[in-house]
């Protein structure tokens, strides 16, 4: 079984070995689609090395990184078995558009500004909320913070109730809002250990692990 998360929550784009430029020219801006088809090669080479099928391969991102799972669940949802998105920033055209929005004016130079026509035609291609198509998804645990100032409970709750709308099978989609959290989930120590206790359970039940 494999699990694959993007560290620090962002989406890949090396780690730095292949030099700066790798990122500026190949990572961001208009090149952006690169890092979720990344992503899914790196799937298919897990599967193709043989390590593992992809009916137990479990892939978690949180905030930028869950913008990860949803463009790639939208794109090669067959590659996958289980997912975690914790406070994804998943309505990106939306929130992008809004400069009232902390953080939104500092992120147009990951993603670029969607108000200028260009990248609002490129942002399309991949966002979560506007990419979901009517096909089959694998298993989703979706968490949200009601006091996210960063991705506000919406974005999660939209994205789900969309998903559920479109989607055409009966695997599992849940969304867990903490009533008291904000965007870096609990901040005491045993209740943080018991949210993510939670969140590997899932993953455990929907690889078939759970009583093994």
């Amino acid at each position: 079984e494999v699990c694959a998360r993007p560290a620090g929550g962002r989406p890949p784009g090396g780690g730095g070995e292949m030099g700066r430029h790798w990122y500026e020219d190949q990572g961001k801006y208009l090149t952006k689609l690169n890092t979720f088809n990344d992503f899914c090669d790196v799937a298919e080479h897990l599967v193709r090395a043989g390590w593992c099928t992809s009916d137990k391969v479990a892939i978690e991102g949180r905030s930028a990184g869950g913008l990860l799972m949803g463009a790639v669940l939208n794109m090669r949802p067959d590659l996958f078995k289980v997912a975690l998105a914790g406070v994804p920033f998943v309505d990106i055209m939306a929130t992008m558009c809004d400069a009232s929005i902390p953080l939104t004016v500092g992120e147009w130079e990951e993603w670029g500004n969607p108000n200028e026509e260009r990248f609002f035609d490129y942002m399309m291609k991949y966002s979560p909320m506007d990419n979901i198509q009517a096909q089959d998804y694998p298993s989703l645990l979706i968490t949200a913070g009601l006091n996210d100032p960063r991705v506000a409970y919406w974005e999660p709750a939209k994205w789900c109730a969309k998903l559920r709308d479109l989607k055409t099978d009966t695997n599992p989609l849940l969304l867990k809002t903490d009533m008291g959290a904000g965007h870096f989930s609990a901040s005491d120590r045993y209740k943080h250990l018991k949210e993510r206790a939670f969140e590997l359970a899932f993953v455990l039940d929907q690889l078939g692990l759970a009583n093994k």
